[in-house]
């Protein structure tokens, strides 16, 4: 049976080259009108991947984007925007609707042809690991490989890697999503904390060295990986609705040890020359609960021996934790929130970071309020 893919376009000629390009192997479906996809979808149309034009006469593409992704029959659909536009802005708030990918415009057939392939696959193995969580550290490594190998023939045809990097780091955290029923916009969020504050540190003699445009990047990308240890943290208490107990806690820390083990197999699965983008991942997973002071876990690094990714993602998780609800705690405001992580200034927090932080606190309040949870029913 054939992959159902569905095109929305309001430009006949984008439409035929992915008819003459995609027809022959896929049950292609083309719209002209973002109405008539919702019409198909409300219908009860099914598909196991959607390509959609941004720039489109309403409802354009985001807003179909945010519907597809609403809805609890398409939400899981992987979707991927065709775009004319190149700005990282852009291409960051697509992501955080929800979207997998792009592709640019003007349609190159070869990378049309890749990228498609390339996401069904990538859709098949995410629900194949959702099945099976009592092996999901292996699973991880295993998906890496594959993921990595397709991500090289992609960058082999359209010499873009960037993008194929993006489609591995999102198949992984779709893992982290699917375990953690706490997460919500947690990834998204702590991913835009950790973004604003590298663009506020950059000129900082302290850290400019590091923060270099394209290390800002792999930054930004690599964020949601902070938790991907929790994939291998028993259900009874990844999911335990009330607080820890020691024994539990002490197995709950673990992913952080977990999480970087994991990234490190896919590194020797890759191999170094086509895995260094992974090396932030490995960072943050690894020391994103060190504390300043030494007190944290699971080295008890301190000061500067903490790598600067693992100090920059925990002034991120922390504020979005304190700001969060939880079973064992309500959530604070942000200026609650704010004045606690000041007070902890040397203690868990790298002093010249948070004040970093906390000369842009309005920029993490909107962060927060723009991809805020929605409301419990």
């Amino acid at each position: 049976m054939k992959f159902r893919v569905i095109a929305v376009d309001d430009q006949p000629d984008n439409l035929l080259v992915l008819e003459h390009y995609l027809g022959n192997d896929y049950a292609l479906t083309t719209f002209r009108h973002g109405q008539e996809l919702i019409d198909y979808f409300s219908a009860g149309g099914q598909a196991d991947l959607i390509l959609l034009d941004i720039v489109m006469p309403m409802p354009d593409g985001y807003s179909l984007c945010r519907w597809l992704k609403a809805a609890p029959l398409t939400r899981d659909v992987p979707v991927v925007f065709l775009t004319s536009l190149e700005s990282h802005t852009d291409e960051a708030f697509a992501l955080s609707l929800g979207a997998e990918d792009f592709i640019h415009k003007p349609l190159s057939p070869p990378v049309v042809l890749a990228r498609v392939r390339n996401h069904l696959l990538l859709s098949q193995a995410r629900q194949a690991l959702q099945k099976q969580n009592q092996t999901l550290e292996i699973l991880v490594a295993e998906r890496t490989r594959k993921i990595q190998e397709q991500s090289d023939e992609l960058a082999a045809r359209s010499e873009q890697l960037i993008a194929a990097q993006s489609a591995t780091i999102s198949a992984f955290c779709s893992l982290v999503e699917a375990r953690d029923n706490e997460t919500g916009n947690h990834i998204r969020r702590t991913q835009h904390y950790l973004l604003a504050l590298c663009e506020q540190l950059r000129e900082h003699p302290s850290f400019a060295a590091e923060l270099t445009a394209p290390n800002i990047q792999l930054l930004f990308k690599s964020a949601p990986l902070h938790d991907i240890g929790k994939v291998a943290i028993p259900d009874s208490i990844l999911l335990k609705p009330g607080k820890l107990t020691a024994e539990e806690w002490i197995i709950m820390q673990r992913h952080a040890e977990l999480g970087a083990a994991a990234i490190v197999a896919a590194q020797a699965e890759i191999g170094k020359a086509n895995s260094s983008y992974l090396e932030y991942a490995r960072q943050i997973a690894h020391s994103h609960h060190e504390r300043w002071d030494g007190s944290g876990y699971p080295q008890k690094l301190a000061g500067d021996a903490i790598p600067l990714a693992g100090r920059l993602m925990a002034i991120a998780d922390v504020y979005d934790a304190l700001i969060s609800r939880r079973v064992y705690k309500p959530a604070f405001t942000h200026d609650e929130s704010i004045a606690i992580m000041r007070g902890e200034s040397g203690r868990h927090f790298d002093p010249q970071i948070i004040e970093g932080m906390l000369a842009i606190a309005a920029r993490f309040d909107e962060i927060a309020r723009h991809f805020a949870d929605l409301p419990e029913r």
